[in-house]
């Protein structure tokens, strides 16, 4: 296995044989590059957690017209209802 900063890179042999342990270690924020062939195919990293939403975020940066939600003229409707040959 060779070190550098973050970045871990590892055989796919010897991902396989440590895979818990790599899992283990990408959960930690270590990045895992797994080489077949000494080329590097395939990195293990962990899944970052989503921003939290927050409401009344966008309030006064989005404005939405009174008619937002009148039907579509008869041409544009039909425009969207063609089917593709």
């Amino acid at each position: 296995m060779n070190a550098t900063c973050s970045t871990l890179t590892v055989s796919l042999s010897q991902a396989k044989a440590d895979f818990l342990k790599l899992a283990h270690q990408a959960s930690t924020g270590q990045v895992i590059t797994i080489t077949r062939n000494g080329v590097a195919f395939v990195q293990l990293l962990a899944v970052r957690k989503a921003p939290q939403r927050r409401i009344g975020a966008m309030k006064g940066k989005l404005i939405i017209p009174d008619d937002f939600d009148t039907p579509l003229p008869d041409s544009l409707l039909r425009e969207f209802e063609k089917k593709s040959t």
